[in-house]
């Protein structure tokens, strides 16, 4: 599997669209968004007077969610430069994805946003420049000491390539509870070369005293098989087993099909920011959001029949094109189908959440 050619959500504006299908990762943008305030307060503090002021997310995907975070962080750089009587920065606002990124439908959605976020912003606002950058975030994507602050969110658990596994991960499409140790240790492996290459990247890009805040899909329980961060890919291996036992599907084939991710919890994070060493620990916060996005809030059986093709769709917007690449599209209806029953009935029974850590870093002087 060539990562870079097959990961990216589902494009365009469908019923299976990442735009119509991403609202978990709108809330978790939502809940993160105090962190991200206050590390863009701290950062104006110190540059402010400045002309411009560049941003970086890094992982933007298409759709509604690609620029919230970045208009939240906007906003607050101007309620801080009023605060200060200054005159506003212009602002260079760079949107990061993969190649294959639907970046066609974030272009043009760019002059409607611009619009709206004049409307929003009073006179002496701006400008706001907004420009694609397709790319891996495991390699340079901006020149030395360029960019000011950088945001990620959910993009960061995504591996540069498919672990090089020394043993078959028989039956698992991820990491699990019957996976052998070996496959175990060569996910941590691919995870712990990929975001510290991350960080040095960054670290050349970023001014000294820049930001990061990264929030990544990880786990609270140091075992990296809970199910805190496998559950979700064990059931879509549920499904895709119960369709190798009927001979729709050859076993070898799903034998030979690993998701390219890797949750980390916030310790083994931190030890690798802790030891590439250009960025000190502002801030470590774990939260936890349902797999319907309703947090905390009670529903009833019937409901979670409802929700559990909401969920399904959410993870096909993410996971399709992986599928569609090893599996081709014959398979795609049936086997998300199968998933949205398997999920209806464990979210009726079980209490099923993702955990997001979120970091907030500045780079050492």
């Amino acid at each position: 599997m060539d990562v870079i050619e097959v990961l990216h959500m589902n494009g365009g504006i469908g019923d299976t669209s990442y735009a119509n299908n991403s609202l978990v990762q709108q809330k978790v943008i939502l809940m993160t968004r105090p962190i991200s305030e206050a590390a863009i307060t701290d950062l104006c503090c110190s540059i402010f007077p400045t002309k411009s002021i560049c941003i970086a997310d890094l992982g933007c995907s298409s759709g509604p969610n690609t620029f919230l975070a970045v208009s939240e962080l906007i906003k607050t750089v101007d309620k801080i430069r009023k605060n200060l009587v200054h005159k506003s920065p212009e602002y260079q606002i760079f949107l990061n994805d993969l190649p294959s990124n639907d970046f066609n439908t974030i272009f043009k959605s760019v002059p409607r946003f611009q619009e709206k976020l004049a409307k929003q912003m009073e006179s002496g606002f701006g400008p706001c420049f907004f420009s694609g950058v397709p790319g891996s975030f495991y390699q340079r994507l901006f020149p030395t000491k360029s960019l000011h602050f950088v945001h990620s969110s959910y993009s960061l658990q995504w591996l540069s390539q498919v672990p090089d596994l020394e043993e078959t991960n028989k039956g698992n499409i991820y990491m699990a509870s019957s996976s052998p140790p070996s496959v175990i240790k060569a996910y941590f492996k691919q995870f712990e070369k990929d975001f510290s290459t991350f960080l040095n990247c960054r670290a050349e890009e970023l001014v000294s005293g820049g930001r990061m805040v990264l929030t990544i899909l990880g786990r609270k329980n140091e075992d990296p098989c809970s199910k805190e961060g496998c559950y979700i890919w064990e059931l879509l291996a549920l499904a895709l087993n119960d369709m190798v036992s009927e001979g729709l599907i050859e076993e070898e084939k799903l034998d030979s099909f690993n998701i390219p991710q890797y949750t980390p919890s916030p310790a083994e994070i931190k030890s690798l920011v802790e030891r590439e060493g250009s960025f000190s620990i502002d801030r470590v916060e774990s939260t936890e959001i349902h797999w319907t996005a309703y947090n905390n809030e009670f529903l009833e059986f019937n409901e979670f029949k409802d929700c559990g093709y909401n969920v399904a769709k959410c993870m096909r917007a993410v996971a399709e094109p992986l599928l569609l690449s090893h599996f081709g599209e014959e398979i795609i209806e049936d086997v998300f189908n199968r998933y949205n029953k398997i999920l209806a009935d464990r979210m009726s029974n079980e209490k099923t959440e993702f955990i997001n850590v979120i970091f907030s870093l500045k780079k050492r002087i």
